[in-house]
């Protein structure tokens, strides 16, 4: 059962990983759309198609539709954005300031409590059987 959770978490994160939202997934049917209209009027292939959308081709092609932002994975959320930040060492000295022991003088006393060696008849074993 562990080895079942444990790969469905590890799909889960792969899958969130990818940044595919609902919204995404809803604008497939308006990718296939626009890839069959670059295979009518460009004669693309599909990977031609990804190419120019989503590949090196897109910055030179951006510009010719206007279907472009309809397509899905075109918000710029998905782009990594990674903000350096630089940190900058101060020298702390800290000062140890060593106090030497003092022996604490042995104040601890035991008496043994003073109790009467008879107990009482409740705490005495049976004498009849």
């Amino acid at each position: 059962m562990s080895k079942i959770l444990a790969i469905t978490y590890s799909l889960l994160i792969l899958v969130q990983s990818f940044n595919i939202n609902l919204e995404d997934i809803s604008k497939f049917s308006v990718l296939l759309e626009h890839a069959e209209f670059h295979k009518a009027n460009y004669g693309d292939t599909f990977f031609e198609f990804l190419a120019e959308h989503y590949g090196d081709a897109r910055n030179s092609h951006d510009n010719d539709h206007e279907e472009h932002e309809d397509l899905p994975f075109k918000d710029n959320h998905h782009m990594c954005t990674h903000i350096n930040i630089s940190f900058i060492g101060i020298a702390n000295n800290f000062e140890i300031n060593y106090q030497e022991f003092i022996e604490i003088p042995f104040n601890f006393h035991y008496n043994e409590t003073i109790t009467d060696s008879e107990k009482t008849s409740i705490f005495q074993p049976p004498r009849a059987s």
